[in-house]
């Protein structure tokens, strides 16, 4: 019974300091909070002083309240359940039927790329949101806390942490942690739009020369078939970095983007934009052309990650 009574106080200590509500008949009880010593880094909290109970003292609230207060704010022990992928399972479906957002799913079980998920893989189903974090150099319990928006508390006590010492590359779960917008976009392949509307005539990769040689190349990009005069596309909003004419891309328009992303649009036959002007995404920034070296009307678009050339279509809605 004492201790459902100290439980009911404690969460209700807590909801008179994050409401701010006055509760006269609470004067005799008095709350301090005090930093209890501890040793090898075991210990510490908040303690209970000079707490006087009046007998027949109604607190006003039901327990029922307190509970969902309990269940609101005080942070849980992670834990796992686990579901097998069937056919036609989603991610984001997935995480919907557990109450969870998919950012939850997608680090808990270190998905790089969603649309790979196979029928029968076995995925980690946590009992709350959040995101796993690498620490790095220099981080400490607060500084993480404050930019993943929670509290040292709350990632101390998820992950039973008994002293606030962190080693570089240990794995914390942040409580209620999220994405950056890019890391979601680029696993789940909505980073870009498609920049012309058409059909893809030669994938990214290793492919022969289509002018004759029979020489094995590496294609950079993708081809997209089209029109001469369709229109180009920003494929996400960025700053044009450049605009010019090459013997190989004819004319053609580099956007940076952030991230260390940057977008190639070749063999347009004309171009609508200078460097240095802001494009939104879906943006028009050109026209098809056959300009260049070109087997006919068609554009030509390359992803840049980092300087280092990527698949497009794996980043692509």
């Amino acid at each position: 019974m004492y201790k459902h009574f100290v439980r009911i106080l404690l969460i209700f200590s807590l909801f008179v300091f994050i409401t701010g509500q006055n509760f006269p008949g609470l004067s005799g009880i008095f709350f301090r909070s005090v930093r209890a010593q501890t040793e090898n880094g075991i210990g510490g909290g908040l303690v209970l002083e000079d707490i006087q109970l009046t007998e027949g003292l109604d607190l006003g609230i039901d327990l029922d309240d307190v509970l969902a207060l309990e269940e609101h704010f005080l942070p849980k022990l992670l834990t796992f359940n686990s579901y097998t992928i069937e056919r036609g399972d989603m991610i984001g479906h997935i995480a919907v039927s557990a109450g969870l957002n998919e950012d939850t799913l997608i680090s808990v079980n270190g998905i790089r790329n969603s649309r790979l998920i196979q029928i029968g893989q076995v995925l980690r189903i946590p009992n709350q949101d959040g995101i796993f974090y690498s620490v790095q150099p220099d981080d400490t319990l607060e500084s993480i806390a404050d930019r993943h928006n929670t509290t040292a508390f709350h990632i101390s006590a998820v992950n039973e942490l008994f002293s606030e010492n962190l080693g570089t590359g240990d794995r914390l779960f942040i409580p209620g942690g999220r994405m950056d917008w890019i890391t979601r976009q680029e696993i789940n392949g909505d980073l870009f739009i498609w920049p012309s509307s058409g059909r893809i005539t030669s994938p990214y990769g290793w492919r022969r020369d289509p002018f004759g040689s029979g020489a094995r190349q590496f294609h950079t990009g993708i081809d997209i078939s089209g029109s001469t005069g369709i229109p180009v596309r920003a494929a996400m909003h960025g700053r044009v970095s450049h605009v010019g004419y090459d013997s190989l891309y004819g004319n053609f328009v580099l956007v940076n983007h952030h991230s260390g992303y940057r977008t190639l649009y070749a063999h347009m036959s004309t171009v609508r934009v200078r460097p240095g002007a802001n494009v939104a995404t879906g943006e028009r920034i050109g026209d098809v052309g056959s300009t260049g070296l070109s087997t006919g009307p068609h554009l030509h678009f390359t992803v840049f990650k980092d300087g280092v050339t990527v698949n497009p279509r794996s980043l692509m809605r």
